[in-house]
Protein backbone atom coordinates (compact mmCIF):
# COMPACT_ATOMS: atom_id res chain seq x y z
CA UNK A 1 0.00 0.00 0.00
CA UNK A 2 1.41 3.37 -1.04
CA UNK A 3 1.85 6.08 1.56
CA UNK A 4 -0.50 9.03 1.26
CA UNK A 5 0.99 12.21 -0.11
CA UNK A 6 1.46 15.03 2.39
CA UNK A 7 -0.79 18.06 1.87
CA UNK A 8 -0.42 20.19 4.99
CA UNK A 9 2.46 20.40 7.47
CA UNK A 10 2.82 22.39 10.68
CA UNK A 11 6.22 22.37 12.38
CA UNK A 12 6.70 23.89 15.84
CA UNK A 13 3.80 26.28 15.29
CA UNK A 14 3.10 28.72 18.11
CA UNK A 15 0.79 31.73 18.35
CA UNK A 16 1.11 34.36 21.06
CA UNK A 17 -0.79 37.60 21.51
CA UNK A 18 -0.29 40.48 23.96
CA UNK A 19 -2.82 40.53 26.77
CA UNK A 20 -2.76 42.85 29.79
CA UNK A 21 0.92 43.61 29.47
CA UNK A 22 1.83 39.93 29.09
CA UNK A 23 2.01 37.50 26.21
CA UNK A 24 -0.86 35.04 26.01
CA UNK A 25 0.03 31.69 24.43
CA UNK A 26 -2.82 30.40 22.25
CA UNK A 27 -0.88 27.65 20.47
CA UNK A 28 2.38 26.15 21.68
CA UNK A 29 4.81 24.12 19.52
CA UNK A 30 2.21 22.28 17.44
CA UNK A 31 3.55 19.63 15.04
CA UNK A 32 1.00 18.16 12.65
CA UNK A 33 1.05 16.52 9.22
CA UNK A 34 -2.15 15.94 7.22
CA UNK A 35 -2.20 13.74 4.14
CA UNK A 36 -4.09 14.33 0.92
CA UNK A 37 -7.62 12.95 1.14
CA UNK A 38 -7.57 12.65 4.93
CA UNK A 39 -10.50 13.67 7.15
CA UNK A 40 -9.18 15.12 10.42
CA UNK A 41 -11.33 16.36 13.30
CA UNK A 42 -9.91 18.85 15.81
CA UNK A 43 -11.46 18.74 19.29
CA UNK A 44 -10.87 20.47 22.59
CA UNK A 45 -12.51 22.72 25.19
CA UNK A 46 -13.23 26.37 24.50
CA UNK A 47 -10.00 28.35 24.49
CA UNK A 48 -7.85 25.37 23.54
CA UNK A 49 -6.77 26.98 20.25
CA UNK A 50 -8.96 25.10 17.74
CA UNK A 51 -10.16 28.07 15.69
CA UNK A 52 -6.73 29.71 15.81
CA UNK A 53 -5.22 26.51 14.43
CA UNK A 54 -7.72 26.52 11.57
CA UNK A 55 -7.02 30.19 10.80
CA UNK A 56 -3.29 29.49 10.65
CA UNK A 57 -3.85 26.56 8.29
CA UNK A 58 -5.80 28.89 6.03
CA UNK A 59 -3.21 31.63 6.08
CA UNK A 60 -5.76 33.97 7.68
CA UNK A 61 -3.38 34.40 10.61
CA UNK A 62 0.38 34.01 10.84
CA UNK A 63 2.27 31.96 13.42
CA UNK A 64 4.50 33.66 15.98
CA UNK A 65 6.91 30.72 15.72
CA UNK A 66 7.30 27.69 13.49
CA UNK A 67 6.35 27.05 9.87
CA UNK A 68 3.29 26.01 7.86
CA UNK A 69 3.51 24.41 4.42
CA UNK A 70 0.91 23.38 1.86
CA UNK A 71 2.16 20.89 -0.73
CA UNK A 72 5.71 21.69 0.31
CA UNK A 73 5.39 25.47 -0.06
CA UNK A 74 5.75 27.54 3.08
CA UNK A 75 2.78 29.87 3.43
CA UNK A 76 3.72 31.66 6.67
CA UNK A 77 6.05 34.03 4.83
CA UNK A 78 3.96 34.72 1.73
CA UNK A 79 2.75 38.23 0.92
CA UNK A 80 -0.94 38.97 1.43
CA UNK A 81 -1.50 38.93 -2.34
CA UNK A 82 0.17 35.52 -2.71
CA UNK A 83 -1.77 34.18 0.26
CA UNK A 84 -5.06 35.39 -1.23
CA UNK A 85 -4.24 33.71 -4.54
CA UNK A 86 -3.26 30.47 -2.81
CA UNK A 87 -6.50 30.43 -0.80
CA UNK A 88 -8.57 31.12 -3.90
CA UNK A 89 -7.12 28.09 -5.71
CA UNK A 90 -6.46 25.66 -2.87
CA UNK A 91 -8.71 26.21 0.17
CA UNK A 92 -12.45 26.08 0.78
CA UNK A 93 -14.16 27.29 3.97
CA UNK A 94 -17.32 26.33 5.81
CA UNK A 95 -18.19 28.60 8.73
CA UNK A 96 -20.58 28.12 11.64
CA UNK A 97 -22.37 31.36 10.72
CA UNK A 98 -22.71 30.52 6.99
CA UNK A 99 -21.12 33.81 5.78
CA UNK A 100 -23.29 34.07 2.68
CA UNK A 101 -23.54 37.38 0.84
CA UNK A 102 -27.04 38.71 1.55
CA UNK A 103 -27.43 40.61 -1.72
CA UNK A 104 -26.49 37.55 -3.80
CA UNK A 105 -28.83 34.67 -4.61
CA UNK A 106 -27.89 31.14 -3.59
CA UNK A 107 -26.65 30.47 -7.13
CA UNK A 108 -24.61 33.69 -7.20
CA UNK A 109 -23.03 32.86 -3.84
CA UNK A 110 -21.88 29.49 -5.20
CA UNK A 111 -20.71 31.01 -8.49
CA UNK A 112 -18.60 33.74 -6.88
CA UNK A 113 -15.39 31.78 -6.06
CA UNK A 114 -15.38 30.33 -9.57
CA UNK A 115 -15.93 33.71 -11.17
CA UNK A 116 -12.94 35.03 -9.23
CA UNK A 117 -10.91 32.28 -10.92
CA UNK A 118 -12.27 33.25 -14.34
CA UNK A 119 -14.04 29.93 -14.91
CA UNK A 120 -16.50 29.91 -17.78
CA UNK A 121 -18.52 27.01 -16.32
CA UNK A 122 -19.38 28.80 -13.07
CA UNK A 123 -23.15 28.76 -13.54
CA UNK A 124 -23.27 25.13 -14.71
CA UNK A 125 -21.16 23.87 -11.80
CA UNK A 126 -23.12 26.03 -9.32
CA UNK A 127 -26.38 24.46 -10.48
CA UNK A 128 -24.85 20.96 -10.26
CA UNK A 129 -23.63 21.61 -6.73
CA UNK A 130 -26.94 23.09 -5.60
CA UNK A 131 -28.66 19.99 -6.95
CA UNK A 132 -26.20 17.78 -5.06
CA UNK A 133 -27.16 19.48 -1.77
CA UNK A 134 -30.88 19.25 -2.54
CA UNK A 135 -31.44 22.88 -3.48
CA UNK A 136 -31.89 22.66 -7.24
CA UNK A 137 -35.11 24.69 -7.05
CA UNK A 138 -33.79 27.32 -4.63
CA UNK A 139 -30.94 28.85 -6.65
CA UNK A 140 -32.83 32.10 -7.23
CA UNK A 141 -33.59 32.63 -3.54
CA UNK A 142 -31.65 35.02 -1.32
CA UNK A 143 -30.19 33.88 2.03
CA UNK A 144 -32.99 35.55 4.01
CA UNK A 145 -35.47 33.36 2.12
CA UNK A 146 -33.69 30.18 3.21
CA UNK A 147 -33.67 28.29 6.51
CA UNK A 148 -30.46 27.92 8.50
CA UNK A 149 -29.95 24.39 7.21
CA UNK A 150 -30.51 25.51 3.63
CA UNK A 151 -28.05 28.38 4.06
CA UNK A 152 -25.40 25.98 5.34
CA UNK A 153 -26.02 23.69 2.37
CA UNK A 154 -25.45 26.66 0.05
CA UNK A 155 -22.25 27.38 2.00
CA UNK A 156 -21.15 23.78 1.42
CA UNK A 157 -21.78 24.08 -2.29
CA UNK A 158 -19.82 27.34 -2.38
CA UNK A 159 -16.89 25.83 -0.48
CA UNK A 160 -16.60 22.93 -2.92
CA UNK A 161 -17.21 25.06 -6.04
CA UNK A 162 -13.56 25.70 -7.04
CA UNK A 163 -12.58 22.07 -6.27
CA UNK A 164 -10.28 22.96 -3.35
CA UNK A 165 -7.58 20.53 -2.28
CA UNK A 166 -8.14 21.52 1.37
CA UNK A 167 -11.51 22.17 3.00
CA UNK A 168 -11.57 23.80 6.44
CA UNK A 169 -14.78 23.68 8.48
CA UNK A 170 -15.24 25.52 11.79
CA UNK A 171 -18.18 24.05 13.77
CA UNK A 172 -20.26 23.73 10.55
CA UNK A 173 -23.27 22.31 12.40
CA UNK A 174 -22.96 24.53 15.49
CA UNK A 175 -25.90 26.81 14.61
CA UNK A 176 -28.23 24.01 13.50
CA UNK A 177 -30.57 21.67 15.35
CA UNK A 178 -29.54 18.04 15.67
CA UNK A 179 -31.52 16.62 12.74
CA UNK A 180 -30.59 19.43 10.35
CA UNK A 181 -26.98 19.30 11.49
CA UNK A 182 -26.85 15.59 10.70
CA UNK A 183 -28.16 16.21 7.17
CA UNK A 184 -25.51 18.87 6.60
CA UNK A 185 -22.78 16.65 8.06
CA UNK A 186 -23.77 13.73 5.82
CA UNK A 187 -23.68 16.05 2.80
CA UNK A 188 -20.28 17.38 3.84
CA UNK A 189 -18.82 13.88 4.23
CA UNK A 190 -20.36 12.70 0.96
CA UNK A 191 -19.17 15.69 -1.05
CA UNK A 192 -15.71 15.47 0.49
CA UNK A 193 -15.47 11.85 -0.68
CA UNK A 194 -16.83 12.51 -4.17
CA UNK A 195 -14.72 15.64 -4.72
CA UNK A 196 -11.55 14.10 -3.24
CA UNK A 197 -10.87 16.98 -0.85
CA UNK A 198 -8.86 16.86 2.37
CA UNK A 199 -11.10 17.93 5.26
CA UNK A 200 -10.07 19.49 8.58
CA UNK A 201 -13.09 20.04 10.81
CA UNK A 202 -13.26 21.78 14.19
CA UNK A 203 -16.02 20.45 16.41
CA UNK A 204 -17.16 20.06 20.01
CA UNK A 205 -19.33 17.08 19.08
CA UNK A 206 -17.79 13.61 19.63
CA UNK A 207 -20.39 12.08 17.28
CA UNK A 208 -19.22 14.37 14.47
CA UNK A 209 -15.57 13.69 15.25
CA UNK A 210 -16.18 9.94 15.20
CA UNK A 211 -16.68 10.12 11.42
CA UNK A 212 -13.12 11.37 10.88
CA UNK A 213 -10.10 9.25 9.95
CA UNK A 214 -8.15 10.89 12.77
CA UNK A 215 -9.02 12.99 15.82
CA UNK A 216 -6.65 15.63 17.20
CA UNK A 217 -7.34 16.66 20.81
CA UNK A 218 -6.11 20.12 21.81
CA UNK A 219 -5.73 21.41 25.34
CA UNK A 220 -4.08 24.67 26.42
CA UNK A 221 -2.70 25.22 22.93
CA UNK A 222 -0.96 21.86 22.61
CA UNK A 223 -1.88 18.53 21.04
CA UNK A 224 -2.82 16.40 24.02
CA UNK A 225 -3.35 13.16 22.07
CA UNK A 226 -4.49 11.71 18.76
CA UNK A 227 -6.84 8.87 17.80
CA UNK A 228 -7.26 7.07 14.49
CA UNK A 229 -9.99 4.79 13.16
Amino acid sequence: MMAQKQLLSLCGVGRQLPSGGKMLTILDAVDLVIAEGEFVAVLGPSGSGKSTLLALMAGLDRPSTGSISIRGERIDGLSEDRLALMRRHTIGFVFQSFQLLGNFTARENVMLPMELLGRSDARTRADELLESVGLAERGHHYPTQLSGGEQQRVALARAFAPKPALLLADEPTGNLDGATGRVVLDLLAGMRASEGATLVLVTHDPAVAALADRRIHLRDGRIEHEETN
